[in-house]
């Protein structure tokens, strides 16, 4: 009997998608196929893969408000929210596009006499994507696009939360004119794509998803050779300084922790703020997270869904439990939102005060909409404390002096450093993270450097 994979919509507990999982004759044709297919998909020009890839924008764009409906249906995320990743998605492949044959160019050192030098960037060949399903196009852009720019085949693992991502792509790409072969979707257990990390027809694995899957990624592949790209977890900090616009901050900061029910790597969780602004800053956070709308996210009104699982949401309240055991003051009254309780996968936006870093929501990755916010004296104390941390993924400066932002981020360890703003990706920019955050990088043209190998040509011209 053929094993299934069911989706379970935390909207209201009931199954939305349901497909059966890759058969081990299945996933041996993908590789096979990947590995076929990717032999001449690195010799089509740069120029051609553009065309092909832009055709892929144009046709996935074209189905955005079908797109962002089965998000929503999926995850549970705010229907007002979710057209905004199709719209994100976009505008990260089309960069990646356009950069592709500048970043992918030979790279030519100083003139010899007598010689012809070069390093040429050569794809390294058949790319496993596992991603996650908290951004589920967001994420799985950040590898599938440039890696198939690069002339490498894809294979793509989407999280069993989200399979309708996976075959989305699959169906662009196929709709576009992508050759047989070069991209493929496998819906698979976590014993199968552990076999396909130690298939030696696998060239380099990105993985985004937690800490404990990170690990377990890494051993599998540790008996061979295989490049990996790890985004795994988060728990962000944020610095208010004294010369910060408050409501500014106010407004950025709760949206930064609360978006997406605060299930985001990136997003906001610990918040430093300089003793003079504390309370003025704390009223404003309290009073505007109180406007959140917590219910059915295809309600229009609705600005806070469910988090993706009853059982995340009560592991949520646990931990906010064992903040508040250890000394944390909790701002909202749960009672505030009555469709939070026990058993339910809405939970409601918390504000924890007191806070200090014994307690879980200083410590640990929530991934649900919670926030503690910490008092501070000094620009010192709080780069002290924002580096205090087991994470390093991304962190925030709120003050109107960037010199003073500059020399604060170059003290903090973090993989991007933002001011007066947060929880965005820049597809210029390399998106990387620091201790337990992960390894190497995606996007930029430094993101192409993780998905070619360098190949050195020396020639000796004749005399």
């Amino acid at each position: 009997m053929t094993a299934m994979q069911q989706t379970i919509s935390p909207i209201d507990g009931k199954v939305c998608v349901e497909r059966p999982l890759a058969s081990a004759a299945a996933i041996e044709a993908a590789l096979a196929s990947a590995r076929q297919a990717q032999r001449a998909w690195r010799q089509v020009p740069i120029s051609e893969r553009a065309a092909i890839l832009g055709r892929f924008c144009d046709h996935f764009e074209a189905q955005a408000t079908q797109v962002a409906a089965e998000i929503t249906l999926q995850i549970g995320r705010p229907i007002r929210q979710s057209p905004g990743e199709v719209r994100g998605m976009l505008e990260r492949a089309r960069h990646m596009i356009a950069i592709a044959p500048g970043a992918l160019a030979d790279v030519e050192p100083e003139s010899k006499a007598g010689f012809r030098r070069f390093i040429h960037r050569e794809p390294l060949g058949v790319v496993l994507t596992v991603a996650a399903w908290n951004y589920p196009y967001l994420i799985a852009v950040n590898s599938v696009i440039p890696a198939l720019m690069a002339g490498n085949a894809v294979v793509l693992k989407h999280s069993a939360q989200t399979p309708l991502c996976a075959e989305r792509f699959a169906g662009s790409l196929a709709a576009a004119g992508l050759p047989a072969g070069v991209f493929q979707v496998l819906h698979l257990s976590h014993e199968d794509t552990e076999r396909v990390i130690r298939d030696p027809r696998v060239d380099f694995v990105a993985f985004t998803g937690s800490v404990a899957g990170g690990h377990a990624v890494q051993r599998a592949a540790a008996e061979r050779f295989v490049g990996l790209g790890l985004e795994l977890g988060g728990c962000d900090p944020v610095y208010v300084r004294q010369d910060a616009d408050l409501a500014h901050a106010v407004e950025n900061i709760v949206d930064g922790a609360y978006f997406n029910s605060g299930q985001s790597c990136c997003g906001l969780q610990r918040i430093y703020v300089h003793e003079r602004l504390y309370d003025s800053f704390v009223d404003g956070f309290v009073a505007l997270t109180r406007q959140y709308v917590l219910g059915n996210p295809f309600d229009e009104a609705t600005t806070l869904g469910p988090v993706v699982r009853v059982a995340a949401a009560e592991a949520i309240r646990a931990q906010v439990r064992a903040s508040v055991a250890a000394g944390a003051r909790a701002a909202i009254n749960p009672a505030e939102f009555p469709q939070d309780h026990a058993g339910s996968a809405y939970v409601a936006p918390q504000v924890l005060l007191n806070v200090d870093h014994g307690m879980p929501v200083m410590r640990e990755e929530i991934f649900g909409p919670v926030a503690g916010i910490m008092r501070v004296q000094s620009d010192e104390q709080a780069i002290a404390l924002m580096n205090d941390s087991r994470f390093g993924l991304t962190a925030a400066v709120w003050t109107a002096d960037a010199t003073a932002a500059r020399q604060i981020g170059l003290q903090v360890d973090t993989g991007t450093w933002f001011m007066n703003r947060c929880d965005y990706l820049d597809p210029a920019l390399a998106w990387v993270g620091v201790k337990d955050s992960g390894r190497g990088c995606t996007l930029s043209v430094v993101g192409y450097e993780h998905l070619t190998r360098p190949k050195s040509f020396h020639l000796r011209l004749a005399t």
